[in-house]
């Protein structure tokens, strides 16, 4: 277990999946009472931000540096304390002050852009060296959400979270664009794949600008400009990926039709301008949709990779995927159009969400406790 980060943490992300938004929906409708200090809508919020998508993040962080450097990042006992760190301030949220909760989930984070930080710069490898500061931003927009929801400052709570949305999509944006291709060329004989640096860097700062006039509420029109050029991006760079030839091939195509939740959740956002749809069906497209939809692609194909296994995904593996997917469809497409059949999609939405999860936890709990099957270290 404490032998590589994606271990302990994409175990934990996955459980806290299948738990929360249950849990969630349930307070929602009213069949759970909620007497804790922080509204029961920012904890949703935050734990599926900062403890199932940063979870996975740290976990996936500390699997790939090792695999860039060849250096060690956290394993054994260091490991073992970020991963309890984790847990830790998940529980402590029920059981223990305000307070107490907050200091233990901001200190993960930078913690792990620390550690990364280090081994980064003992290997030389400078070219990974932003993804430390977008982690840091990450821990700041974590400090603002606690220091918001306790009254210490008056920056609207809400604000942080679509911070901490947006700095999520750019690692996504960043990381999709060197491994997906990748992928999709490695196990189609002939296929080219060659997009321009100029391209993908003018998409990550097209994302970038549109994000942020997002969530600092600038004007509508400009934000709704921003959004759709970022969309347009987007859709084409999925494009130039050629999705058409992942059909068959599960543990590809869904990482294509996750991202074509991108493009999508910024037509979204910017219909959400205009007043068409509320900014809640346009998050839920890229928290769902992009973040859920990749997040269950990727902690099954590297899960796969690390492990000594065949990356090629099984029928149970290709259920969870469709059940995430499915869940985005019902969050926010079926809602826009048909909002008498809101809660009735919310349920539904949440209950595949939680089966798609614990199809993951069934499969790869055996295999993420035991060693390589390869014999391998990792």
């Amino acid at each position: 277990m404490l032998r590589l980060g994606f271990r302990p943490f994409y175990l934990l992300s996955a459980l806290l999946a299948c738990v929360s938004v249950p849990l969630w929906i349930g307070v929602f409708i009213g069949h759970v009472p909620w007497d804790l200090e922080l509204p029961a809508l920012y904890w949703h919020a935050h734990e599926m931000l900062f403890g199932f998508a940063a979870g996975v993040i740290a976990g996936f962080l500390l699997t790939a540096v090792r695999a860039w450097t060849g250096r060690d990042t956290a394993r054994g006992p260091l490991l073992g304390t970020l991963a309890l760190l984790w847990l830790a301030a998940r529980v402590a949220f029920f059981v223990a002050p305000y307070p107490v909760f907050a200091a233990l989930d901001v200190v993960l984070l930078p913690a792990v852009a620390v550690i990364l930080l280090r081994v980064l710069i003992q290997a030389g490898n400078k070219r990974n060296l932003p993804l430390i500061g977008i982690l840091l931003l990450m821990s700041a927009a974590n400090l603002v959400f606690h220091l918001s929801a306790m009254g210490a400052i008056t920056v609207p709570v809400m604000a942080s979270l679509y911070a901490e949305l947006a700095l999520i999509l750019m690692v996504i944006s960043v990381m999709t664009g060197r491994v997906v291709p990748m992928f999709t060329k490695n196990v189609t004989p002939g296929l080219v794949i060659t997009i321009p640096r100029k391209f993908d860097l003018t998409l990550l700062a097209v994302t970038a600008v549109a994000l942020a006039l997002w969530v600092v509420s600038a004007p509508a029109m400009l934000t709704l400009v921003a959004c759709l050029l970022a969309a347009a991006l987007h859709a084409v760079r999925l494009y130039q990926w050629h999705p058409q030839v992942t059909l068959t091939r599960p543990i590809l195509w869904v990482l294509h039709l996750s991202y074509l939740w991108m493009p999508l959740g910024f037509v979204l956002l910017a219909m959400a301008q205009l007043g068409w749809v509320s900014d809640s069906i346009a998050v839920h497209a890229f928290a769902v949709g992009v973040i859920g939809g990749l997040i269950i692609g990727m902690i099954t194909r590297t899960a796969r990779g690390h492990t000594g296994r065949p990356l090629k995904a099984s029928k149970g593996e290709a259920i969870a995927y469709a059940l995430v997917l499915i869940a985005a469809v019902l969050r926010t497409i079926v809602p826009a159009i048909e909002p008498q059949y809101y809660l009735r999609c919310l349920e539904v939405a949440a209950a595949l969400w939680a089966v798609g999860f614990a199809i993951y936890l069934v499969i790869y709990t055996p295999w993420l406790t035991r060693t390589r099957l390869d014999g391998k270290d990792g």
